[in-house]
This record gives C-alpha cells, structure tokens and sequence, in this order.
C-alpha cells in the first residue's frame, strides 16, 4: 500500500483540498504584488531640470512656464526637452530661432528636477532622485530585491524540507509582514533596499511552500486542477495589481497595501495542515495519522482512517533510515538526480529571465502602463486554460519546450514592429506573456513531480534560487539597450531556446506517482493509472 492509495481512501481532491487551495490563496496574492512591484514604485515620470536658478529677476519672470523651458532647457535627437541638462544661462534668442543650438554651454541638472505628477503621485524616483546618473542605481532595487528571493529560495527550501512545510511557511509570513511594511516607511535608497532584500527571502517561502503543500495532499488525478487553480491566483491578482496601483500612486501607500494580506493570511494559518507525506517520510506518522484522519473527517470518509493504525502508515511510505537529514548535497550525490536538478536548473532560469523581461517592461510597450499590466493579468488566463487540458493530453515535457519555444518566437517578432505601432507591440508582449505563463505553470508542476519527498522542497528550492537568479539579472539585461536597442531581446530569446533545450532532455511525469526517495527515482518509476490507487484493504 502506497501513500497515494491511502490519499484515494479518503478522498485526494474532496473539500479538504480545496480549503487547503482557499487558505492559500490569500497569501499568494502577495506575490505578484511584490513581485511586479517595481513596475510602478519605481517608474520614472516625465521630468526636467528644475531652472528656477535660471531666474535673474527680468525678463526670465516675465515668460510663462513653456517659454522657460525652451530658454533654459536643450532639446534631445529627437526633438524633446532634456531629462538631464540645462543651459548655463537663459538663451532668450530661442523664443525666435531654435535651428542653431549645438554650440551653447550645457552643464548637469543643478538644482534637482521637476516631475510630471500625473500618472504617479509619488515613486522611489521622485523621492530620492533616481533619474539620469542615478537611473541605474532605481534599476537595481529590483535586482537587490529578487536577489533576496533568490537566496530566500534556498534558505526556505532547507528549512521546510528540515523543519515542516507548516512551520516554515509561517516564518515566511512574518518575515515578509515585518520587512513590507518596513519597506513602506523606509528613510533612503539604501535602507529600502535592504527591506526590499528581506521581503523577497520572505515571499520565496511562500511561493514554494504553498504550492508543495497543496499538492501533496492532492491524487494523481487532481494534480493538474489543482496546480492550475493555484497559478491562477497569480493571474488574477496580476490584473487586480494594475487597478490597485490605478488608486494607490504613492509608493509608500501601495508597498503597505501589498502587504496587508498577510495579516490575514496569518490567522488563517492557525487551521493549515502540514503536508502529511512529509511527516511520514519523516517518522511523525502520529501527527500525520491526525491531518488524514481530519481530511477524512471533512471528506466524509471517516471509516478507514477508523481502521487504520499509525503504525501502519510507517510502511506507506520506505525510508531506508529516519533519522537521516537531507540537504541540498544529495540533489547532486546520485546521477539520475543529479542529471534532473542539473537540467531542471536551467529550465527554471531561463523560463523566470523571459517572463520578468516582459513583465518588467511595459513601458516598453507603447501603451498606458496600468492598462498594460491589466492585459498582462487577464492573457495568462487562457494560457493556463489551455495548459489543464494539454498537460494530460501530450505531457509536461512537450509543454516545457513548447511554451518556451513560442515565447522566444513572440519576443522575436516584436523586435521588428516600429514603437510608433504601439497597439501592435502590446499584442506581440501579451502573446509572449501568455506563453511564457504557460511555461512557468507547466515548471511548477512538472519540477513537484520530478523530485522525491524527503528533498522535494529542497529541490524546488535550488530550482527557485535559479529561477530568481534569472530574474535578478533581468532589470540589468534592459540596459543593455543603451548599447543596441535589440540586445535585450536577443537575450531573452537566446535564455528560451537554451531552456527548451534543457527540457527536451528531462522525464516525462505524466500519470506517474510522486517519488517519495531518492532511491525510487535512481530506478525507473512505473506508469501509475488512477486504477492503481484503489487501496487493497
């Protein structure tokens, strides 16, 4: 008998289950929230030197604000005002003749700069002056803050594995509440930027552990419905996150409000399982007959948790030895595991680099940047829709390669639609956004599916830490185009192809069984139908 028969036995996808997913769904809401962030509290408004050193108390007081500008501000190549120079003078002969203007003396922004407030109220630009020289420095709150997830994802994958995915999850809750709301009130660049580090180790925890959770409790059957209704609250709430950034455009207001439902999601931990193959394949069988016995409890299928001893789920699931602890070291002690955490590494790197490459440049895209981010939400909807049905029909790896495939294609085609097409380019971006949704839904599942128990968090975890590696350099990929304005996209589509390579090479792990040891995946696992998980009693 094998844990999925006993998950079969009460019900692998009964209310139980979808309590689990509802619980879960408030927290993850956090996540695009976060992590699409920079989209908006690090936007760079329309601006210029501020001249008002330039008023010599004549003439200059007389003008009106547009006749300042074009005395007292050069225009660029392409025929608008400077964002960072400023005449060392007032030049009053431009009111009547602009043609000759490449010999007059220009210096640096003196005095600061003035900013168009009228899509934003406030951004991190605005307040400490992140602009021109400092442009780079606003680019690199994102990366310091997915470097935080980054390590986050090794740290969390560790210590669920270790510690209980209850446990960690709940550290990973207060660390993000603690250090978000810190972010909101943070005094300079450098302080905020620590918080921000701090919130990703945080919210990686909750990315990882939640879905590990929910789907260890969840049949063979259900796995697929059940990795798709969990991606789809990142969708949603990557929609909602436009609408809520439409009416929160201070960065301070909407950092806190980000953050805010963790408050509850912290309450409603209190009534969350711990994964129960984990505490079986950790000795614990009495907390785990417990979580079975409440989940056929709320499944109505109290009779055979009635008949089933604790000491009887010890033999679910073999374990060489108890009391051994595993770490990130035996993803890579055996071959087959290696050659699978080595390949899936690279899959999870390149999927993370393209998706954030289009996700972090809706700017780049020619449209209004709420109504950008809103049909950036909304198009990966039907991407997972059509992943619930292609999963089971063709399998996961074909998926992977697919989606990979077709995301480098669409970022391809958009480098050769002029920015003056603005309607054309947002579709090519929400095409690539839709397929590259669909990659990252297909990697979540297919990566649970590809580690054993005892290291499955841990697994995810190195994969993650590749993952937000991938993302980290993203903001610093864009800037690449102050060398060629293409470059960034031939990156991106360079990190698809490498990636769909890399998958083409893994398992498939359509209608297969969740390995629980290392040992069941150096063997080959057997093909297990729904039939199989009828229990013999």
């Amino acid at each position: 008998m094998k844990f999925e028969n006993v998950l079969a036995e009460v019900n692998g996808f009964g209310k139980f289950q979808l309590g689990i997913v509802l619980m879960m769904i408030i927290p993850r809401m956090t996540l695009p929230f976060h992590f699409l962030l920079n989209n908006f509290i690090a936007a760079i408004p329309a601006h210029h030197c501020d001249i008002s050193s330039l008023d010599d108390g004549g003439i200059f007081r007389n003008l009106s604000q547009a006749e300042r500008l074009v005395v007292s501000i050069p225009l660029q190549d392409d025929g608008t005002p400077s964002s960072c120079e400023m005449f060392t003078k007032p030049q009053y002969f431009l009111l009547l003749n602009t043609s000759n203007i490449t010999e007059l003396p220009t210096v640096s922004c003196q005095n600061g700069w003035v900013y168009d407030n009228t899509t934003f109220k406030s951004t991190l630009a605005t307040e400490w002056d992140l602009v021109c020289d400092m442009r780079r420095l606003n680019r690199a709150t994102a990366t310091i803050y997915f470097m935080g997830v980054m390590f986050g994802a090794a740290l969390f994958g560790y210590l669920s594995d270790r510690f209980g995915r209850k446990r960690a999850l709940l550290l990973s809750y207060v660390t993000t509440t603690v250090f978000g709301f810190a972010s909101a009130f943070s005094t300079n660049i450098t302080v905020f930027s620590a918080m921000r580090f701090f919130t990703g180790v945080g919210l990686s925890g909750i990315s990882i552990i939640s879905f590990v959770l929910c789907i260890e409790w969840v049949d063979i059957k259900h796995r697929t419905a059940a990795a798709i209704l969990m991606s789809l609250d990142w969708s949603v709430s990557n929609s909602l996150l436009s609408i809520l950034a439409y009416f929160v455009n201070d960065w301070r207001y909407l950092t806190a409000a980000a953050t805010s439902p963790l408050l509850l999601a912290m309450i409603c931990w209190w009534w969350l399982p711990d994964s129960a193959r984990w505490l079986i394949s950790n000795g614990k069988v009495n907390s785990a007959h417990f979580y079975l016995s409440k989940c056929a409890k709320v499944n109505r299928r109290e009779q055979f948790m009635a008949d089933l001893k604790p000491e009887s789920l010890s033999k679910v699931i073999f374990v060489e030895n108890e009391n051994r602890k595993y770490s990130y070291l035996d993803l890579v002690r055996t071959p087959r595991m290696r050659r699978v955490a080595l390949l899936s590494g690279i899959v999870w790197f390149g999927v993370a680099g393209t998706y954030y490459g289009i996700s972090l440049n809706i700017n780049g895209f020619g449209m209004n940047i709420y109504l950008t981010q809103f049909i950036y939400g909304v198009i990966e909807i039907p991407a997972k829709a059509f992943i619930y049905f292609s999963v089971d029909i063709i399998g996961r790896r074909i998926n992977q390669v697919a989606t990979l495939v077709l995301t480098g294609l669409c970022i391809f085609c958009n480098m050769f639609i002029p920015e003056a097409m603005g309607l054309y380019r947002t579709a090519a971006g929400a095409l690539g956004k839709m397929f590259a949704e669909g990659a990252f839904t297909t990697v979540f599942l297919y990566t649970v599916e590809l580690f054993p128990t005892v290291i499955r968090q841990n697994g995810l975890g190195s994969c993650s830490f590749m993952a937000r590696l991938g993302v980290s350099i993203s903001p610093l990929i864009m800037l690449l185009e102050e060398a060629w304005l293409p470059l960034p996209s031939v990156v991106f589509i360079l990190l698809a192809f490498v990636a769909s390579i890399s998958a083409s090479f893994l398992p498939e792990t359509k209608n297969i069984r969740l390995p629980e040891t290392i040992e069941e995946v150096e063997q080959m696992r057997r093909s297990f139908s729904a039939s199989d998980e009828k229990c013999p009693l």
